[in-house]
């Protein structure tokens, strides 16, 4: 039995050696998208069709927000916040006659442990190289513009689903350092009656947010609940398009002992998946439970940053 096989009660290892999830980094590689459009990674999957398809499928014209408001006073899972100031109007001109105008500024860490964000496909170094085999050393040199933000200028529109966890196990939330495995995947679907299908953009909650608004931050950083990284080769027979969660997508600490965050290292670097992390999904299972409906379109844009390794978001399901 490797470290990815069921265990004897069908639920997979917590633990993945080095060697087995190289050789699943491998394997994934392979699979990544070929020709003309790999740059695109596996939004190749994601077709005008599909895009067609899933906006046709619009029922009810009810839009839900799956961004957290961006913070700006530090927390045990943000020591970083975005900062943000009013720099007009000024105090001379507050009260005076005429036209002025209010003004404001804000600047933040794109990947941080609190805020809903975009990774690009260049955010992730493995052994040296970017995803695609791009040397490192051509994003500091501004030469790696297939793969960075640049690549989603247009933004990413399709068919969203949403894959509740906490409700198929019947608990509020996965509590920190927990693992979503490939069968709650799976029984997920099928408790919900959907089918993860080529072009998806697969949303995952793992009840993150809910956690954290009823018992406060915490240390993300070093300890969250995720997907398992076997969870990627069902990602990959799927073709799905983006993956997005309520949390980091990646479990701490990292079932991988010598690899961190290696979900990202398989979707963003192997597959060339990008990632959306600590989205707000607890909106959108609500209303998805109360209309019976799982499907969506899903719409992401990010900001035009040139070069960037990722962006803020706010994502939009529209059901």
């Amino acid at each position: 039995m490797t470290d990815d096989d069921p265990t004897p009660d069908r639920t997979v290892s917590p633990f993945m050696t080095e060697a087995a999830f190289r050789s699943l980094h491998a394997e994934l590689g392979r699979r990544a998208p070929a020709g003309p459009e790999h740059r695109r990674g596996t939004l190749a999957h994601l077709t005008p069709a599909r895009v067609a398809a899933a906006a046709a499928d619009v029922r009810h014209g009810r839009t839900v927000s799956l961004a957290a408001p961006i913070e700006t006073q530090p927390g045990p899972d943000d020591p970083q916040p975005a900062v943000y100031r009013l720099t007009a109007p000024t105090a001379p001109e507050t009260g005076t006659p005429g036209v002025h105008f209010a003004l404001d500024r804000f600047a933040m860490n794109v990947h941080g442990d609190a805020h809903s964000h975009l990774d690009a496909l260049c955010h992730v170094v493995f052994d040296g190289e970017l995803h695609g085999g791009v040397p490192e050393s051509r994003l500091a040199a501004g030469a790696a513009l297939g793969i960075t933000l640049d690549l989603v200028c247009d933004g990413i529109v399709g068919p969203g689903i949403l894959l509740d966890i906490p409700r198929l196990r019947g608990v509020p939330w996965l509590e920190p350092g927990d693992f979503v495995g490939v069968e709650e995947l799976t029984a997920a679907e099928e408790a919900q009656g959907v089918r993860i299908g080529p072009g998806d953009l697969l949303l995952v909650r793992v009840g993150h947010r809910r956690r954290r608004r009823e018992s406060g931050a915490w240390d993300a950083a070093h300890t969250r609940a995720g997907l398992h990284p076997a969870c990627m080769r069902l990602l990959a027979e799927r073709q799905v398009a983006v993956l997005g969660s309520d949390g980091n997508n990646d479990t701490a600490p990292s079932p991988v002992p010598g690899v961190s965050f290696p979900v990202h290292v398989l979707a963003l670097h192997a597959l060339g998946m990008h990632l959306m992390d600590y989205l707000d999904l607890d909106e959108l299972a609500h209303a998805c439970a109360e209309l019976g409906r799982w499907r969506f379109l899903c719409t992401v844009a990010p900001l035009r940053l040139p070069g960037a390794t990722g962006s803020p978001v706010n994502p939009i399901a529209v059901l």
